[in-house]
């Protein structure tokens, strides 16, 4: 099942069938053809918990050394943005890079989850575009400025809830040339081990998302620019950029 929210009046929750988008609203169920829908990021966060460093090849290309434990930053709600909105580029930096990702969305409140139980947790997957500006990353020695501007976390375009997140084709394309391409069966720390780890440190709440982390191949965007991210079994996230 894939789960959307879209702006129809009001912002809603519903289902897509064939072409279709079937919203439940009040006691009336409402039918709206989907290319005529205007498509929101697919859940409402209280936060985005973030996984770096969790592709040997990316680490690779970043210099750094391979973690013992996930490393974790958090990117805030207002970063959020849905599909076909634009990811605007801040003045004080001069580099802004997309990373895709899959991206894990909580079903129940979590807190202290075994991980053999962790998968119980999770509404579905969506699709993440972790942008960041790079220059100010490493300028700062932390993460949190160059990953927390507003427009800095699209997600969408929907919620596919049948699906196996062990072993999915990840594809990033920038004006539709091919930059990043990986497998999540890559991951170094997998979706039940990341959920666990990440419960056992803070509380999820139903709605908050997992990124799960980026492959190698990240770069810069430019104003103008399109960039679109394909994951297997869920769809594709584009965004423009300005």
């Amino acid at each position: 099942m894939r789960i959307v929210r879209v702006d129809n009046t009001f912002k809603e929750y519903g289902v897509i069938v064939g072409d279709s988008v079937v919203m439940i609203n009040g006691h009336r169920i409402l039918n709206v053809e989907l290319k005529e829908t205007k498509l929101l990021s697919p859940c409402e966060i209280t936060k985005a918990v973030c996984v770096g460093l969790n592709y040997g090849d990316h680490i690779e290309e970043m210099g750094d050394k391979r973690p013992d434990e996930p490393t974790l930053f958090i990117k805030p709600a207002t970063a959020v943005i849905g599909p076909n909105d634009y990811i605007i580029r801040p003045q004080m930096s001069e580099r802004v890079d997309y990373e895709g990702e899959l991206a894990v969305v909580i079903k129940d409140t979590a807190k202290n989850v075994p991980e053999k139980r962790a998968l119980n947790y999770v509404l579905g997957y969506t699709i993440a575009n972790d942008v960041t500006a790079r220059d100010l990353q490493s300028k700062d020695g932390q993460w949190t400025r160059a990953k927390s501007f507003d427009t800095f976390l699209p997600l969408g375009p929907w919620i596919e809830t049948d699906l196996d997140p062990s072993n999915l084709e990840i594809k990033t394309y920038v004006n539709g040339i091919l930059k990043q391409h990986s497998n999540t069966k890559h991951l170094i720390f997998s979706v039940p081990k990341l959920i666990s780890f990440i419960s056992h440190v803070m509380t999820l709440n139903p709605g908050d998302v997992i990124l799960t982390g980026t492959p190698s191949g990240v770069g810069p965007l430019d104003a103008g620019d399109e960039v679109t991210i394909e994951i297997e079994g869920i769809g594709k996230l584009t965004n423009k950029v300005k």
